[in-house]
Parts: structure tokens; C-alpha cells; sequence
């Protein structure tokens, strides 16, 4: 499952990594494109990002086929049952503050310190599909990191015996890996934020949260940032 998923995101992350970090330029002169245009024929574009999309989500789809109940709550292996979304999308928002306010910070300090790539968003006004296709893209990156890399994650190494932290850590280790590639500030961040999610998830039994507070996360990073890049080029850029 991994090694069609983000397992092989981080892999392909830490061959990047070592891209960049043995160029001449220093790792904080070279850039990576967030959410690149992948054609410069709109209709095209908006093809290739639907299907990468698409093809994503299926990993989260043989997930849930997986670990389907017959018995109420079909996704209860999984932590979701809908018993309480209100109570799990206002955890969801608290969530974001903790880690996105945090996350920030951190890869300013990292470019502050050449530490980390220049993370170059794509254009808000790029096609009218724009935003709704990062928005797309940020609900894809909840699901399918929070389903997979908590979610799964934890029901199958429970079921091989592993013990509550040495999942969790295993966990967030995994996740810190395939941020690699915008450097090790980066997956210091992301390392920190997979052992929260996971000490949560551990405690409560509940994934929707994580799956709302990444998302808006990535909801802000998407389109969020490419404001703040145009805006403010000299500190983000």
C-alpha cells in the first residue's frame, strides 16, 4: 500500500533531497514549483490535474475497501463514523491553529537560514479553474495522507503487534520523509505535526479531525500563499 502511495512519495523525496543538496547553487538559491501548470493549453491543464487527482484518491479508495465493516460504522477501523461532525470539524479548525501558525514560522526561519528551497506556488489568476482545482488538490492531500499514514497505518501495525508510540513515531517519520524535498526544516515540521496527529488519533480514535485540519491547511498553503508569495516576495520568496 505504501509503495503505491507516499511511500513511494518519500522515496522519490529523498532522491530530491540529494538533488538538490550536491548542485553548486546552495539548496536555499534553488526552487521548487508548488502545484505546477501542466500544460500550457488550459483545457489540457485542467485534464492533467484532474487525473492526477484522481489517480491519487485511488490508493484512499482500496483503503477503504480494505478496512470496510459490514457492521455500522463501515469505517469504523478507520476512525470515521459521523457521530459527531460539528464537534470533529471545530477540533479540526483548533488543529489548524496549533500547526499552521507553527509551520510558518518554521519555513521562514528556514529560509532565513538557507535551510530550505524557495517553494514557488503557481498563480491564483493562472485559468478560471484555478482555485477550485487547489482546493481540490488540498482536500486529496488530507485524504490521502491522513487515511493512509495515520489511519492505515496504524490499524495495520497494531495488528502486527507494534506498540502505541513506535507507531506513532514510525508514522511521522514517514511523513517527514516525503517533505524532504523543501529541505530538513521541512520534515523537522511535518515529524512534529505527524506525532501530534498521532498522539491524537491514538487518544480519540478519531481521523475526521486530521483529515479537516489538513486539509484547510493545505487550503491555505495553496492559495493562501501564492497571495502572500506575490505580496510579500522578500520574505517568503
Amino acid at each position: 500500500m505504501l509503495l503505491l502511495s507516499l511511500g513511494a512519495s518519500a522515496i522519490w523525496a529523498v532522491l530530491q533531497y540529494i538533488d538538490l543538496t550536491t548542485r553548486e547553487a546552495p539548496i536555499s538559491e534553488q526552487q521548487v514549483a508548488l502545484n505546477p501548470s501542466r500544460s500550457d493549453r488550459a483545457w489540457l491543464d485542467l485534464a492533467y490535474q484532474l487525473t492526477g487527482i484522481l489517480l491519487d484518491l485511488v490508493p484512499v479508495a482500496l483503503v477503504i475497501w480494505l478496512l470496510w465493516r459490514a457492521r455500522r460504522p463501515h469505517l469504523g477501523a478507520l476512525g470515521i463514523d459521523g457521530a459527531r461532525p460539528w464537534r470533529d470539524g471545530a477540533t479540526g479548525i483548533a488543529l489548524v491553529l496549533v500547526i499552521g501558525i507553527p509551520g510558518l514560522a518554521l519555513y521562514v526561519a528556514g529560509r532565513a537560514l538557507g535551510l530550505t528551497v524557495d517553494v514557488v506556488p503557481s498563480p491564483l489568476d493562472a485559468h478560471w479553474f484555478t482555485v477550485p482545482v487547489l482546493l481540490l488538490s488540498a482536500l486529496r492531500a488530507g485524504l490521502t495522507e491522513e487515511v493512509i499514514v495515520v489511519g492505515y497505518l496504524f490499524e495495520r501495525l497494531r495488528r502486527l503487534g507494534w506498540g502505541t508510540w513506535p507507531i506513532i513515531l514510525a508514522a511521522a517519520a514517514l511523513r517527514g520523509v516525503y517533505h524532504l524535498y523543501q529541505g530538513v526544516p521541512a520534515l523537522i515540521g511535518n515529524v512534529a505535526m505527524g506525532i501530534l496527529f498521532g498522539w491524537l488519533y491514538a487518544r480519540t480514535g478519531r481521523l475526521v479531525p486530521l483529515i479537516v485540519a489538513h486539509t484547510l491547511i493545505d487550503v491555505a498553503v495553496f492559495v493562501g500563499y501564492p497571495w502572500a508569495y506575490a505580496t510579500f516576495p522578500g520574505l517568503l520568496g
